[in-house]
C-alpha cells in the first residue's frame, strides 16, 4: 500500500511539473506556429484578388505556391543541425524575423517571376522552423508524453485556419484601395509583421535546454533531465550518413509526403473550393473556411490523448488518414449540396490534420541526438516536397479540366497511400 501511495504521489508531482513546463513553452511556440503557418498559406486568400489583378493562371499560382517548398527542402537539414548545435532560442528567433520580413515583402509582387522568387526565399527563411520545434520538444518531453504535446503545438495549423480565414477576408475587403494598395497587399504586410515581433520574444524568453530553465527548481530540472535520459537510453545516436541510408527514415519520409499532399492541397485551394460552391464574398469565404479548422483542433487533441494513453501509434495515424481520404472524396460527390460538401470537407480536413502530429510519434520513437536533428529535418524536408507537388498538380488539373474535382481526388488518393505505408511500419518499432 505504501509503495502504491508513493508511486501515486510521484506521478502527481510529475503531472504538475509537466503542466508547468507546458504553460511556459507551448503558448509561445503555438503562437509562433500560428503566424508561421498563416504566412505560409495566406497566399491562398491573396489568390482570390491577385490572380485577376496580376493576370496569373492557376498553374502559375500553383507553381508559385509550391516554390516555397523548394527553398524549404534545400535548407532544412543544415538549418536543423545548426539549431541542435547553436540552440533553439537564437536560431528560431532568427528564422521568424527573416520570414516575417520576406512575407510582408510579398506585397510588392507584380510578375510571375517575382512571385516565384519571393515564395522560394520565404521557404529558405522558414527552413528549419517546424522540425526545429519537433526536435526541441524531444529535449523536454519523453516519448510517452510527446504525442499530446506535439498535437497541442500543431493545433497551430488549425488555429491559423480558424483565425486566418476571417482575418484575411476582412483585411482584403476593408483595406482595399487604402493609400493605393490592394487588399491582398495589405494582407501580406499586416500578417507578416507579427512574425518579426514574436521572433524578438523568442530570443528574449526561450530556454535552449532544461539545464538553462531558471524558472524551474533544481529538483524539477533533475527530474525532467532524468526522464529524458531514461527515454534516450534505448536509442542509438546515429551518424548523418547512417540516417540518410536508413530504410526506416525513408519510409517515414514517404508517409509524411503522402499526408502533406493532403494538407497543402486543401490549405492552398480551400478558399477556391469554397468559392466554387457559390460563395463570392471574401469575408464569407473566410468564415466558412474556419469551420473545418475549428473541428480539427478538437479531433487532433482527442486522438493524441488516446495515442499517449494506449501507447499505440500506427492505427492512431492510419484511421484519421483514411477518414481524410473519405472526406475529400465525399466533398466532390456532394458538391451540389453546399452544407453536405462543407461537412465532408470538415471530415476530410479533421482527418488530414490529425495525421500530422500523430505521425511524428513514429520517427521520434527511434531517433536520438544529432541523428534526431538530421533525421527529423530530412523526413520533414522530403515530405514537404509534397507542398510543391500538391498545389502545382491541383492548379494544373484545374486549368486542364476547369474544376478542382480531379485535384481533390488526387489528394484523397495520396492520403490512402499514406495509410498503407503507415501500416507497413513495424509496430514493435514505434508502439510502447
Amino acid at each position: 500500500m505504501e509503495t502504491t501511495t508513493s508511486d501515486s504521489s510521484q506521478q502527481a508531482i510529475e503531472e504538475a511539473l509537466y503542466r508547468k513546463v507546458a504553460w511556459r513553452l507551448i503558448p509561445l511556440l503555438l503562437a509562433c506556429y500560428v503566424v508561421a503557418y498563416l504566412d505560409r498559406v495566406n497566399v491562398g486568400f491573396a489568390k482570390l484578388q491577385m490572380m485577376d489583378q496580376l493576370g496569373f493562371s492557376d498553374t502559375i499560382y500553383g507553381l508559385g505556391a509550391g516554390m516555397f517548398f523548394i527553398g524549404y527542402f534545400l535548407f532544412e537539414v543544415p538549418s536543423n543541425i545548426i539549431l541542435h548545435k547553436m540552440g533553439a532560442r537564437v536560431w528560431i528567433g532568427r528564422i521568424m524575423i527573416s520570414w516575417g520580413l520576406i512575407s510582408a515583402a510579398m506585397m510588392f509582387v507584380t510578375t510571375p517571376t517575382m512571385f516565384y522568387v519571393m515564395r522560394f526565399l520565404l521557404g529558405v527563411a522558414e527552413a528549419g522552423f517546424f522540425p526545429g520545434i519537433i526536435l526541441y520538444l524531444t529535449y523536454w518531453y519523453p516519448a510517452d508524453r510527446r504525442a499530446r504535446i506535439t498535437a497541442m503545438f500543431m493545433t497551430g495549423i488549425a488555429i491559423a485556419g480558424v483565425i486566418g480565414g476571417p482575418v484575411s477576408g476582412i483585411i482584403m475587403k476593408y483595406t482595399n484601395g487604402i493609400y493605393g494598395w490592394q487588399g491582398w497587399q495589405w494582407m501580406f504586410l499586416l500578417e507578416g509583421l507579427p512574425s518579426v515581433a514574436l521572433g524578438l520574444v523568442v530570443i528574449m524568453m526561450l530556454d535552449d535546454r532544461i539545464s538553462e530553465a531558471r524558472w524551474l527548481t533544481e529538483e524539477e530540472r533533475a527530474l525532467l533531465a532524468h526522464n529524458i535520459a531514461k527515454d534516450e537510453a534505448h536509442k542509438e545516436d546515429e551518424s548523418f550518413l547512417r540516417i540518410i541510408s536508413s530504410g526506416k527514415v525513408w519510409l517515414c519520409a514517404a508517409i509524411y509526403f503522402s499526408y502533406v499532399m493532403g494538407v497543402y492541397g486543401v490549405s492552398f485551394f480551400l478558399p477556391t473550393i469554397i468559392k466554387s460552391m457559390g460563395h463570392t464574398d471574401v469575408v464569407e469565404i473566410g468564415l466558412i473556411s474556419s469551420i473545418p479548422y475549428s473541428v480539427s483542433v478538437v479531433v487532433m487533441l482527442l486522438v493524441a490523448r488516446s495515442a499517449d494513453r494506449t501507447g499505440e501509434r500506427r492505427w492512431h495515424v492510419a484511421i484519421p488518414g483514411m477518414l481524410g481520404a473519405v472526406g475529400l472524396a465525399l466533398s466532390v460527390i456532394l458538391a451540389k449540396d453546399g452544407t453536405l460538401a462543407i461537412a465532408a470537407l470538415t471530415l476530410g480536413l479533421s482527418g488530414i490534420m490529425t495525421t500530422l502530429p500523430l505521425f511524428w510519434s513514429l520517427p521520434t520513437a527511434f531517433l536520438a541526438g544529432t541523428g534526431a536533428a538530421a533525421g527529423i529535418a530530412l523526413i520533414n524536408s522530403l515530405g514537404n516536397l509534397a507542398g510543391f507537388v500538391s498545389p502545382y498538380a491541383v492548379g494544373w488539373l484545374k486549368d486542364a479540366t476547369g474544376s478542382t474535382d480531379a485535384g481533390v481526388y488526387l489528394l484523397a488518393a495520396a492520403m490512402v497511400v499514406g495509410v498503407l505505408l503507415t501500416l507497413a511500419v513495424p509496430k514493435q518499432l514505434v508502439n510502447r
